[in-house]
C-alpha cells in the first residue's frame, strides 16, 4: 500500500477472506479516527455487511490497545531484523511483513499452548523453512541461453516468504528488483556475511562487549577462549577510530540456554550501560521465545534446580515420599553397597497435548540389583488390551459408563520384603548426614520387585473388601451385593471400573479414596492410548492423539491425507471359482 486512500480495499478484502475461511459473522471493526477508514465508502461497506463501525477516541491509543500493541511488536521485531544484517532500511515493508509472518507461528499466550496459526487453521505450522531474514542467498536462473562457464545463480538478499505460494521472496542484487523462487532457499552458512554491496554508507565500526545475562544462581558459566583475530565476530564487531586501536574481542562467558519461566529482569538484560555481543543477543532471543512456548523437559537434575517450577515438583515428590513413610535416613551397615536414585521430569499433557503438570518422578537405579539377593521375584500381571475392549464392548452393550482413577505414587504403597538401601537424591542430600542411605520399606520405582509389590497390595485389599479376582484375568475383579455388580480392571496405577447402579460405583471409589491417594478422573477418555467417548448410541474408541504424535515424530505432519491406504486403481481378476459377495456386508 503506498497510499492510504488505499485502506479501504485491503480491509474489504481481509473481512471477505476472514468471512469466507471461518464461516462465522463477524460483529464490529475497531479503528481510529483516521480519514482513510472514517469516510462514507467505508461506512457504506459496513452497513451492508452488518458491521459496527467502533471509533477509539482521538489522542487515545489504549482505547485500541490489541492493535497498538501489535503494532509496535511488530516495528520492534523490524527493526531488529534489518539491524541484523545492515539491511537497507527501503526493505521495511518486507520485513513488517516478515514479522508478522512469524508472529502468527509463535505462542500468544504460554496458558493457551497454541500459535495464532492453529487457533485459526486448526492445525501445526511448520518452522522447518522459516530462514533469517536478510541474508545473503542465491536464486537458481531460469534455463535458457546459459553461457557453459556462466554463473547458474543470482545473488540476492532473502526478504521473506511469499503470500499466496510456497515460495521464497528475493532481492536480486543484479536486476535490482523482488522474485518469488522456490528453487534454492536462503543458506544458513551465509547468515553472518556482510551485503556491503548494497549499504549506501560504510557502517560504524563498534566494539561490542559481552555483559552477563544471567546471575550464576541462575545458569552455569563456562570459560570461553579469547577470539582469534580472524574469526568473523571480531571482524563485524571493532571500535570505531583507527584500525590500531581495536583489539581482539574477548569473552569471559558462554551464555547458558538454560532458563526459567520467571526470570528476574537484572538476569534477563545484564547491565544495561553495557553493549552486547552478537552471540548475546541470539541468546535473548532464545529467552524471548520461551517466555511463550511450553514447559521444557530438563535432561538433568542441574538444569530442573535452575526453575523453580521443578524444583517445586521435587519437593512434591519428596513431600509424598514422608506420607507415605517409604524409607528412614540410617548409617550404612558394614558391606552396604547401597543402589543410586536419579531424577526424572515429565511434563504431563491433555487430551490436545497442552502441559498440565511437571512431574518429576524419583527413582531407583534398578539395574544394578541381582537376583537372590536384591529381589527373589518380580512378575506382576496387567491387564491386556483385548481385556480393555471387551469389557468396553460389554459397558457399551449394559448401558452403563466405565470410570476412571489413577493411584498416586502407586508402587509407594506396596512393602517389600527384602533389605534394600539407596543413596539420597540427587540435589537435595542432608547437610548434616551426608554420609548417610536411606532404607527403604517400601516399593520405590525402579525396583525390580515394585510392581509386583504394589500389585500384592492392591490385590489384598480388594479381596479383603470382598471382591472375587477373576479365574483367568488375574487383574480382573468382581464385586457382588443383592444383585448389583461392580467390575473393576487394574492396569498397574490406572484403574477402571463401572456398574449399573450408581451407589455401588460411588460407594468403591470412596473406599479407595479412603486406602489410598487417589485421582478421581470421572468418565474414562483416554486410556493406555486410546481416546474413549461413551455416549448413549454406544462407544467410540480412536486414536487421534497417537497418529498425530508419530506422524509428527516422523515429520510427516504436513502429508495429505487418504481414505483408504491402499491404491485404488489396481487392477483384480475375478475369482471365478469363488462365490459371490454381497457388497453391502463391507
Amino acid at each position: 500500500m503506498e497510499f492510504k486512500d488505499e485502506a479501504f480495499g485491503f480491509v474489504r478484502d481481509l473481512v471477505l477472506r476472514l468471512r469466507n475461511e471461518s464461516h462465522k459473522a463477524m460483529r464490529a471493526i475497531r479503528s481510529d479516527n483516521g480519514g482513510e477508514f472514517r469516510n462514507s465508502r467505508f461506512e457504506n461497506f459496513c452497513r451492508d455487511l452488518g458491521l459496527e463501525h467502533q471509533f477509539s477516541f482521538p489522542y487515545t491509543p489504549p482505547q485500541n490497545g490489541v492493535v497498538e500493541r501489535k503494532n509496535r511488536i511488530l516495528v520492534e521485531m523490524a527493526r531488529t531484523m534489518l539491524d541484523e544484517h545492515r539491511t537497507p532500511r527501503r526493505f521495511w515493508a518486507e520485513a513488517v511483513n516478515t514479522a508478522c509472518y512469524i508472529a502468527n507461528r509463535i505462542f500468544l499466550r504460554a496458558f493457551l499452548g497454541k500459535t495464532s496459526y492453529e487457533l485459526r487453521f486448526g492445525r501445526q505450522a511448520s518452522v522447518k523453512h522459516l530462514q533469517a531474514f536478510g541474508c545473503r542467498c542465491f536464486v537458481l536462473k531460469k534455463a535458457g541461453h546459459l553461457d557453459k562457464f556462466e554463473s547458474r545463480c543470482l545473488d540476492g538478499i532473502f526478504l521473506g516468504y511469499a503470500s499466496s505460494s510456497r515460495a521464497f521472496r528475493v532481492w536480486i542484487l543484479e536486476a535490482k528488483q523482488v522474485v518469488e523462487t522456490c528453487e534454492a532457499p536462503p543458506s544458513l552458512r551465509m547468515r553472518k556475511v556482510q551485503l556491503m554491496m548494497v549499504m549506501r554508507e560504510p557502517p560504524h565500526r563498534l566494539q561490542l562487549l559481552p555483559s552477563p545475562l544471567a546471575t550464576s544462581s541462575m545458569m552455569k558459566e563456562d570459560p570461553c577462549p579469547r577470539l582469534p583475530p580472524h574469526s568473523p565476530d571480531s571482524k563485524l564487531m571493532r571500535e570505531a577510530g583507527p584500525a590500531e586501536d581495536a583489539g581482539e574481542v574477548t569473552s569471559e562467558i558462554v551464555p547458558s540456554r538454560q532458563v526459567q519461566r520467571d526470570h528476574p529482569p537484572h538476569g534477563m538484560i545484564g547491565d544495561i550501560h553495557q553493549p552486547v555481543t552478537r552471540s548475546s543477543v541470539n541468546s535473548l532471543a532464545f529467552f524471548s521465545h520461551s517466555a511463550y512456548v511450553a514447559s521444557f523437559e530438563p535432561r538433568d537434575v542441574s538444569h530442573a534446580l535452575s526453575d523453580p517450577n521443578w524444583v517445586n515438583a521435587m519437593h512434591e515428590e519428596l513431600e509424598n515420599f514422608e506420607r507415605n513413610h517409604v524409607w528412614d535416613l540410617v548409617e550404612p551397615p558394614p558391606n552396604c553397597r547401597p543402589i543410586g536414585t536419579k531424577w526424572v521430569f515429565k511434563n504431563k499433557q491433555s487430551e490436545d497435548r497442552m502441559v498440565v503438570k511437571n512431574k518429576a518422578i524419583l527413582v531407583a537405579q534398578g539395574f544394578c540389583q541381582k537376583e537372590g539377593i536384591y529381589y527373589e521375584e518380580t512378575f506382576a500381571p496387567v491387564a491386556r488390551l483385548e481385556a480393555i475392549r471387551i469389557l468396553l464392548a460389554f459397558a457399551a452393550s449394559k448401558g452403563f459408563k466405565l470410570q476412571q482413577m489413577d493411584v498416586k505414587s502407586a508402587f509407594l504403597n506396596g512393602f517389600i520384603e527384602e533389605e534394600v538401601y539407596v543413596r539420597q537424591p540427587p540435589g537435595f542430600e542432608s547437610a548434616r548426614f551426608p554420609d548417610r542411605v536411606y532404607k527403604v520399606r517400601k516399593a520405590l520405582y525402579g525396583l525390580k520387585q515394585a510392581p509386583r509389590a504394589w500389585y500384592a497390595r492392591l490385590k489384598s485389599f480388594l479381596l479383603k473388601s470382598g471382591f472375587v479376582m477373576g479365574s483367568v484375568d488375574k487383574t480382573l475383579f468382581l464385586l457382588s451385593r443383592g444383585g448389583d455388580t461392580l467390575i473393576v480392571q487394574i492396569y498397574v496405577d490406572d484403574i477402571i471400573f463401572g456398574g449399573l447402579f450408581h451407589a455401588l460405583v460411588s460407594s468403591f471409589a470412596k473406599q479407595m479414596s479412603r486406602e489410598f491417594e487417589m485421582s478421581l478422573m470421572g468418565e474414562l477418555q483416554f486410556f493406555l492410548g486410546l481416546q474413549i467417548k461413551q455416549g448413549p448410541e454406544g462407544t467410540f474408541v480412536h486414536q487421534a492423539k497417537y497418529t498425530r504424535d508419530i506422524l509428527k515424530k516422523f515429520e510427516m505432519g504436513d502429508s495429505k491425507p487418504m481414505t483408504t491406504s491402499m491404491s485404488t486403481n489396481t487392477a483384480l481378476d475375478a475369482d471365478e471359482d469363488g462365490e459371490a459377495v454381497d457388497q453391502k456386508e463391507f
